[in-house]
């Protein structure tokens, strides 16, 4: 036909395949700086007399960094892949990964925003909706519980903090009640899984004070790879959670639930920021950029303006009502970010399938495990 000519045509397979694989490679650089910065405890460009040209870390500290970045990106890499191979089982189109790299060198980062696959047919099934949902959280938790057991059972002597924080030795053993107290430092918080294999595989003597976790890489990419899997594990909208809840409740009762999920996920989030003490003058620049931020993620909720603001309004009421009833309550204000990046770009809610048949018994309980899953490996705040 006359208009084919006007088509976008395919591009080389080599160019297609050379794109993923230099993401990769850069995001595999990143994350091994990334793993250098947290176990040594200096950023890059900062090693203590400014910014240098050359020598920022050693090719034994460069090479350290690899006990962070190749499990955690192993993690990563099981995850979209377990998505990609359920995808081509059920001859649905999907491209390969791509990976996406972040590091700064100035602050600490985990060297990347993690991966992505593009799903390009359309999914005909909830049953295709749930298995290629679930293939992904499945296959990253199954590599990510080996990855802490090993770091738990190859942890350092309790002294090697010493290596990275000369200064404590002075207080031996005790330094953790001669540097902490003010409160001051980065602490992981733990999820419940990640406590249970602490408990069962970890020498207590030489496990690692919670401020100090960031320096075991091993540990932290185990976590981290912990926290990745709960957040996709989000019953909401289209995460894969999502694809997961949708496939054992269906179009209706999921798509009522999630904008359920998502409420109370914002009520959350912004829970503490404002009370009934707050100063005026906090109210008139921090109230009203928070009320807009309401108002813009919650209209993807509800049908018009008017239930909008209602419904803002009632969260802002509830938040302010609960830290009346439970002085010093707070969320987790970095929620807030995701919530938007939720509502306004990947959707709260799930589109229907042609064929809505329910899934088998098999599924529904491995469905319900999955969400077991997410209970033992989410955090509130699992930065603190």
């Amino acid at each position: 036909m006359e208009f084919d000519r006007y088509e976008r045509p395919e591009p080389p397979r080599w160019r297609v395949y050379g794109l993923h694989l230099l993401l990769f490679v850069i995001t595999l650089i990143t994350t091994t700086l990334a793993g250098a910065e947290w176990i040594t405890g200096r950023a890059f460009f900062d090693q203590g007399q400014g910014v240098k040209l050359t020598g920022w870390f050693s090719q034994a500290e460069v090479l350290r960094g690899l006990w962070f970045s190749l499990p955690f990106l192993g993690v990563l890499t099981v995850h979209e892949f377990g998505h990609y191979f359920t995808a081509r089982h059920y001859k649905v189109r999907a491209t390969l990964p791509y990976y996406i790299p972040f590091f700064t060198g100035f602050f600490n980062t985990i060297g990347t925003f993690g991966a992505i696959i593009r799903i390009k047919d359309r999914i005909f099934s909830r049953k295709e909706f749930f298995d290629i949902g679930l293939a992904g959280p499945l296959a990253g938790f199954l590599v990510a519980v080996p990855v802490l057991i090993y770091g738990f059972t190859h942890l350092p002597p309790w002294d090697y903090v010493f290596q990275i924080h000369p200064e404590y030795r002075q207080f031996g053993a005790d330094y953790a009640r001669h540097v902490y107290d003010d409160g001051s430092g980065l602490t992981l918080s733990r999820p419940l899984l990640y406590q249970l294999l602490e408990y069962w595989f970890a020498d207590p003597a030489r496990l690692p004070h919670p401020n100090e976790l960031i320096h075991y890489p091993v540990l932290l990419a185990g976590l981290l790879a912990l926290f990745f899997t709960a957040l996709n594990l989000l019953p909401i909208g289209q995460l894969d959670g999502g694809h997961i809840l949708y496939g054992l409740l269906g179009f209706r009762r999921f798509n009522r639930l999630s904008a359920v999920f998502f409420v109370g996920f914002i009520f959350y989030a912004g829970l503490g920021l404002f009370t009934l003490h707050t100063t005026g003058e906090t109210w008139l620049y921090g109230g009203i950029p928070y009320a807009l931020y309401l108002l813009v993620v919650f209209r993807r909720v509800v049908p018009t303006l008017r239930r909008t603001v209602l419904l803002a309004l009632s969260v802002v009421a509830a938040q302010l009502a609960l830290t009346l009833a439970v002085p010093g309550i707070f969320g987790n204000p970095g929620w807030l970010i995701f919530g938007l990046l939720l509502s306004r770009f990947m959707g709260i809610f799930h589109p229907p399938a042609p064929d809505e048949r329910p899934l088998s018994p098999g599924r529904k309980v491995l469905g319900w495990i999955m969400l077991a899953i997410f209970v033992l490996c989410f955090s509130p705040s699992p930065f603190q």
